[in-house]
């Protein structure tokens, strides 16, 4: 009889363990996302909030620096057998102003791919300064034989930005996830 009673518990100290982990496990994804707003890496929490919604956070007294005006250039590298392009090579913004550019991506292989982007900036000071309100970098798209998406990146350049920065390049570099991807060269 005390084997079943300790049975009994043992199945109850199980299942208050299983509902604990399943509640951290559940936890995990909003306590991420906090850590990467808070922390500014990979700058995911703002990707995935609406446009609106990162607007709305800016505070009210936030002023366009209409004194200057920054050249940001865009670039696109491709791992493997796509086009991938931006709609505009370059354009021209102030300081504290919302800006966007669109960048067009087609599969022409005869196949279903998954690729996933991944930006960088120069000079890299201008890193922490670029403020990306909504972007498909960091997501995996999956994307049909022929299939074409046009995808925008919205942002905003701190005014706090060192004066002798005119010009912004950003660069993504698209390559394809779990797929064979042609070496360096190739």
């Amino acid at each position: 009889m005390t084997l079943h009673i300790e049975n009994l518990r043992m199945v109850k100290k199980l299942a208050l363990v299983a509902v604990g982990m399943f509640a951290f496990g559940y936890a995990l994804v909003p306590i991420y996302l906090s850590i990467c707003e808070f922390t500014g890496v990979n700058i995911l929490a703002l990707g995935e909030r609406s446009v609106s919604d990162a607007l709305s956070d800016r505070p009210a007294n936030t002023q366009v620096d209409k004194s200057r005006l920054i050249t940001v250039e865009f670039d696109a590298n491709s791992r493997g057998p796509w086009e991938f392009r931006p709609a505009q090579r370059s354009l021209q913004v102030h300081p504290g102003e919302l800006a966007s550019v669109q960048y067009e991506f087609q599969n022409v292989q005869n196949r279903r791919m998954s690729a996933q982007a991944i930006p960088s900036y120069a000079p890299q000071q201008a890193a922490a300064h670029f403020t990306k309100l909504q972007c498909f970098c960091f997501t995996q798209h999956t994307l049909e034989p022929g299939e074409r998406k046009t995808w925008p990146v919205v942002f905003v350049i701190d005014p706090k930005l060192s004066r002798d920065v005119t010009t912004i390049t950003l660069s993504y570099t698209f390559f394809e996830v779990g797929g064979k991807t042609p070496g360096v060269g190739a």
